[in-house]
C-alpha cells in the first residue's frame, strides 16, 4: 500500500492506495505543535478503524506547503512505517514543463494538482484549488505549467472580517440566497461567498484568454471553449454551484496526483 500526505495550511489530507486505487482517505487538522508520535498514533488508530494493517504500507509520499511540519512527517514515516518518505520538491519527476520564473517557488500542491488534472482531463486546463488560499493554475495542452494566480481563500477573508473589525461577528460560510440582505450575518455571507464567486468568474475568464493567447504564440491551436476548468479543495462545491466557469469538481485531485507522481518516480529507481 501507498500512504499519501497532502499537507495544507489548515488540513492534512491522507490517502491510502492499493494497486493504484484509493481505498480510503482522511482529513486531519494541520498542527505544528503535534509530534511525530502524536500523529503516528492518530494514523494507526485510523488504520485500525478501517481494518487496515499499517505493516502493509510499502511507501509514503508527502506534498506539503508547510515546511515546518515536513520533518515531523518524515520522522513519522521512518518510525511508524519503516519507510523513507518521497517528498515533492526539486528533482522529483512530474512530467510537467514548469515555466515559472523560479520553479522552486511553485507550491507542491499546485504541481501535484496539475499532474493529476492533466492525466485525468487532458489539456489545456485551469485548476482552481479552494484551500486556505484560492489558487488558479494554467496548463497548456503540451503539459506546460505556465503560472497562475493566488487569491485569499474564503476562510481567510472571513477570519479577516471578524478579526479586523470591532463588531462584525464570525459567520458560517454558506449562501444567504440573496445579495440585498437585511441582517449583518447574511450581509457578510453574501459579500464573502458571492464576492468569491465573482473573483472566480473574472480570473477564470481572463486566464482562459491569456492561456489561449500563449498557446497560439507557441504554435498550438487553442480556443477558449477547449479549456477545461477543474475545481478541487474543501469549498469547491460551495462556489461551483454559483458559477458557470467550472467544468468538474474533483475533491481528491491532489491525492490522486501524489499516486501518479509516486508511480513516475518508482519506475526511475
Amino acid at each position: 500500500m501507498l500512504l499519501a500526505f497532502d499537507v495544507g495550511n489548515t488540513n492534512i489530507v491522507l490517502g491510502v492506495f492499493r494497486d493504484g486505487e484509493m481505498i480510503t482517505n482522511w482529513r486531519l487538522a494541520t498542527d505544528n505543535g503535534k509530534s511525530a508520535d502524536e500523529y503516528g498514533m492518530i494514523i494507526h488508530n485510523l488504520f485500525r478503524y478501517e481494518k487496515l494493517d499499517p505493516a502493509e504500507v510499502k511507501d509514503v509520499i508527502i506534498s506539503t506547503v508547510v515546511p515546518s511540519i515536513l520533518y515531523t512527517l518524515q520522522h513519522l514515516s521512518q518510525k511508524y512505517f519503516n519507510r523513507k518518505a518521497l517528498v515533492i520538491g526539486p528533482g522529483i519527476k512530474t512530467g510537467l514543463i514548469v515555466k515559472y520564473d523560479n520553479p522552486k517557488q511553485v507550491g507542491a500542491d499546485r504541481i501535484v494538482n496539475a499532474v493529476a488534472a492533466r492525466a485525468k482531463y487532458g489539456g489545456p486546463l485551469i485548476i482552481i484549488d479552494f484551500g486556505t488560499a484560492t489558487t488558479f493554475c494554467a496548463v497548456t495542452a503540451k503539459g506546460e505549467y505556465i503560472g497562475g494566480t493566488i487569491a485569499p481563500g474564503l476562510k481567510i477573508s472571513s477570519d479577516a472580517l471578524f478579526e479586523k473589525t470591532a463588531i462584525l461577528p464570525k459567520v458560517e460560510l454558506e449562501e444567504p440566497g440573496q445579495v440585498i440582505c437585511r441582517n449583518t450575518n447574511s450581509s457578510m455571507q453574501s459579500g464573502l461567498v458571492y464576492g468569491h464567486m465573482g473573483v472566480v468568474e473574472y480570473i477564470t475568464g481572463k486566464m482562459k484568454k491569456e492561456l489561449v493567447e500563449y498557446s497560439i504564440a507557441e504554435g498550438i491551436d487553442a480556443k477558449a471553449e477547449d479549456v477545461k476548468v477543474i475545481a478541487t479543495g474543501g469549498l469547491a462545491n460551495l462556489i461551483e454551484g454559483g458559477v458557470d466557469c467550472i467544468d468538474y469538481v474533483d475533491k481528491l485531485l491532489t491525492l490522486e496526483g501524489l499516486e501518479i507522481i509516486y508511480r513516475k518516480n518508482k519506475k526511475c529507481k
